[in-house]
């Protein structure tokens, strides 16, 4: 009910927030144990703070921003969000399960609580991505490397199929991801993931950016929610109702008072007027005559011609049941008493000789089956 409140979406922006259950990501694969879970608790205590609601509500927004292709850009935990939406995992803690396995010189530290936006670590950026496109004019080319904010000590461990990485950190962590089969910002296409905040790596006491490529990314994602809107404005507008000429208009009335006629044949059973039938026959010959349509289309006509057709065919049948129907009864009429008690006699034992046939037949069918 809440996300219905919401329609129409056009976009989701999704960024911070304590740590995602560690139940929906398949946690037991962690291999932490209850002495290390009790210290990460400890460390990590504003994070670690599980909100199952928001849990539910944002795993369920972002599934159905994947189901309609709705533009979705995930920063940090917003990130952590999609990818376990699409079946990806995450790390319960990356210093204990990527950190200490780590060499030295590879080690990366990923929050610093006490310096919230001035803290930075390195991360290589992909080439051919979205990231490296953005931040191209920033990027040496043998390095391809940018500096980043962190705050966080959770992460992607296994990315979702779906997705390709665009940034990795020195441990191997991935910090950026796309999905490059939905990213076409121009044609309101834009499914991504950032594991740290364009829009607050600034220059200290400074609105200055570290990067001129930091604001690309909102400003791509806007691109694609403006396009995306237009198309569905697009998808959902009422048709303007068609100016028919003339001789069109009588053909269109035609077909509708064709269709009536044979619907009402089939709701009700009844005849009707025999003045009528002609109506029927018209709509029926038009829709099989008009051939200035694609295969698909002329098809379709001709079976909605044989429909209507069948209506007076119908309407044939009923007439000569119900001329066999006089016919008898003027026969039976003739007939004397004798005569008819000796019918009802012969038509009472032909059916009790059908009824047991019958019961034999649909018994030897069941024990075939049963066999």
């Amino acid at each position: 009910m809440l996300l219905d409140s919401f329609e129409p979406i056009h976009g989701v922006l999704l960024c911070e927030g304590e740590d995602i259950d560690p139940s929906l990501y398949e946690a037991e694969t962690s291999n932490l144990s209850p002495e290390e879970l009790e210290e990460i608790r400890r460390l990590h205590a504003s994070d670690t703070a599980i909100d199952k609601e928001k849990d539910s509500i944002e795993l369920r927004l972002a599934k159905l921003c994947l189901e309609r292709n709705i533009p979705y850009l995930g920063i940090c935990r917003g990130s952590q969000v999609l990818n376990v939406a699409c079946g990806g995992t995450l790390y319960q803690d990356i210093e204990k399960e990527v950190s200490r396995k780590c060499p030295e010189n590879q080690r990366v530290v990923h929050i610093d609580y006490d310096n919230y936006d001035g803290h930075r670590h390195v991360v290589k950026v992909v080439k051919d991505t979205p990231l490296h496109d953005w931040f191209k004019d920033s990027l040496e080319e043998e390095k391809m490397e940018i500096w980043v904010n962190s705050y966080h000590h959770q992460g992607v461990k296994r990315l979702a199929q779906r997705f390709v990485p665009m940034a990795f950190a020195p441990d191997g962590l991935i910090e950026g991801f796309y999905d490059p089969d939905a990213y076409n910002p121009g044609e309101g296409k834009f499914i991504m993931g950032l594991q740290f905040h364009p829009e607050r790596m600034r220059r200290p006491d400074s609105d200055e950016f570290d990067y001129p490529g930091c604001p690309s990314a909102y400003q791509e994602f806007v691109k694609a929610v403006i396009a995306y809107q237009k198309k569905l404005n697009i998808a959902t507008a009422v048709p303007k109702p068609l100016n028919l000429n003339k001789e069109m208009e009588n053909k269109r009335r035609t077909i509708v008072r064709s269709f009536s006629l044979a619907r009402n044949i089939y709701i009700t059973g009844n005849g009707m007027n025999p003045s009528k039938e002609s109506e029927l026959q018209a709509g029926a010959e038009f829709l099989e005559s008009n051939t200035a349509l694609s295969l698909q289309q002329e098809n379709r006509l001709k079976q909605m011609g044989a429909t209507i057709r069948n209506g007076s065919s119908y309407l044939e049948r009923l007439k000569l049941n119900e001329e066999r129907e006089r016919l008898a009864r003027n026969v039976i009429g003739k007939m004397s008493v004798e005569q008819l008690s000796d019918l009802m006699s012969f038509y009472f034992t032909m059916g009790q000789i059908c009824s047991e046939v019958l019961e034999k037949k649909l018994h030897g069918i069941v024990n075939n089956d049963s066999l």
